[in-house]
């Protein structure tokens, strides 16, 4: 792995952590996925992109391939669903219940390299480095993104904290480089 996808998957781990930790502490608490699942997944989400990059494969599918071979079939749904979230519940999302899968996918949509960066630079970012210039991918990209969005409405509405305060809680909260 690249030493700056290595460090931008710490940062997805670290803004994943943050946002379990609100969630624990919203009165009343909803559930709450596996700590451990959602910071392997984190951690892991990227795990196939060098070769990706070298290969053009699909860096998702290849990641979860991985996993499911090595036996960590939960957080291979978490490697594969970290680009585009396949189940999408507003009724879930409306009583705080929220997967591992979607607190990674969020984190990582917010993480450019490894600086925390707003849903809208994350998409500029993305249009520009795989968008191919080709407006039926942007419109698949835009249409995760909106997506991203409105997910990013019910995860804070569940939380005290603002989604331009998480890169102020991440840095203040001493959380590990793992």
């Amino acid at each position: 792995m690249l030493d700056n996808i290595r460090a931008h998957s710490i940062m997805v781990a670290r803004v994943s952590q943050v946002l379990l930790l609100e969630l624990a502490a919203s009165n009343p608490p909803p559930r709450v996925p596996s700590k451990k699942l959602v910071l392997a997944g984190a951690l892991l989400h990227d795990i196939a992109k060098t070769p990706c990059l070298k290969e053009g494969c699909d860096h998702a599918r290849k990641g979860r391939d991985l996993c499911l071979k090595h036996g960590y079939d939960e957080v291979a749904e978490v490697v594969r669903e970290h680009v585009i979230l396949t189940e999408y519940s507003p009724d879930r999302y409306t009583r705080g219940h929220f997967l591992a899968k979607e607190i990674v996918y969020y984190a990582d949509k917010r993480v450019r390299h490894d600086e925390i960066v707003s849903l809208e630079q994350r998409l500029d970012y993305i249009l520009e480095h795989y968008g191919n210039n080709d407006p039926a991918r942007h419109a698949l990209i835009r249409e995760n993104f909106t997506k991203c969005q409105r997910l990013e409405r019910f995860l804070f509405s569940a939380i005290a904290l603002t989604p331009d305060a998480i890169a102020a809680t991440v840095t203040s909260t001493g959380l590990p480089d793992f």
